[in-house]
């Protein structure tokens, strides 16, 4: 089942690499207010799934352009090309996301970062790697001189203001935060060191699920805004190496609370 993730994730790679820098704004279709999809996601995705049904015909499929939320034994988790918004406009930075559920638990996720060939998986109690080489999240625990990823309300912009309480809280106890448009690199970032936490609202299942075991893999905290493990789920997302959770949860909890649902 891995090799398969990796196998579709590269497939998927070749479609997304052969078409940046080529569409065009009669290729892009809306589907919903600020959010985009092109042709190459669905190929992407078609891909993805020809190859995992190739080899497991009985699994079911959870993707973003062909949703089927289907429940109980092995499901695929998939986004085809996290970070589409990016892609359209060819700014570098988008992914192919892949988890496996078994049962209601993560038990597989691959990221491709299909421009820098850097390839992260990770798999239930066996730890995270980039590469082939295990990845661990970073051990800074000083909020001051911690950099914090994250997402802007773009689906739901309504709550621009209560986002841009909690980045104006955090923004002052951290030495910086970065917007790069690709969640699963977010994600993949942290679980490697590249920063040490993360957070943002209204995520999908397929943004979160391969990123949420890599980071956990990795040896990171990743968490709903109460604190609770139904991250994937409920779309709203406190991620870090574990040393400052609380500080970024405290946060996200306060500005929240009562006023998203959770």
């Amino acid at each position: 089942m891995r090799e398969t993730a990796i196998q579709a994730a590269f497939e998927a790679s070749k479609i997304i690499k052969s078409n940046l820098g080529k569409i065009q704004s009669n290729e892009v279709d809306l589907k919903q207010k600020f959010d985009f999809v092109t042709h190459v996601d669905r190929e992407s995705e078609a891909k993805i799934i020809k190859v995992i049904k190739s080899r497991f015909p009985e699994h079911k499929i959870f993707a973003e352009e062909s949703t089927k939320d289907e429940h109980g034994g092995y499901r695929w988790i998939i986004d085809p090309l996290d970070g589409t918004t990016n892609f359209i406009h060819a700014f570098p930075v988008f992914a192919i996301s892949i988890a496996l559920e078994l049962e209601g638990e993560i038990i597989l996720g691959v990221v491709l970062d299909p421009l820098r060939d850097e390839l992260f998986v990770a798999q239930k109690g066996k730890g995270a790697s980039l590469n082939g080489k295990p990845i661990h999240v970073s051990h800074t625990g000083d909020l001051a001189v911690s950099l914090l990823t994250t997402g802007f309300p773009f689906r739901n912009k309504e709550s621009l203001d209560l986002y841009l309480e909690s980045f104006r809280k955090l923004f002052l106890q951290v030495s910086g935060i970065r917007r790069i448009g690709c969640v699963a690199l977010d994600f993949c970032y942290l679980a490697s060191g590249r920063c040490e936490g993360f957070w943002e609202i209204g995520l999908s299942p397929w943004d979160v699920a391969a990123g949420y075991l890599i980071i956990k893999e990795a040896g990171g905290m990743i968490t709903d805004f109460s604190g609770g493990d139904e991250a994937v789920w409920t779309g709203n997302v406190v991620a870090s190496n574990g040393l400052i959770h609380e500080h970024i949860l405290k946060v996200a909890s306060e500005v929240f609370a009562g006023r998203i649902d959770k």
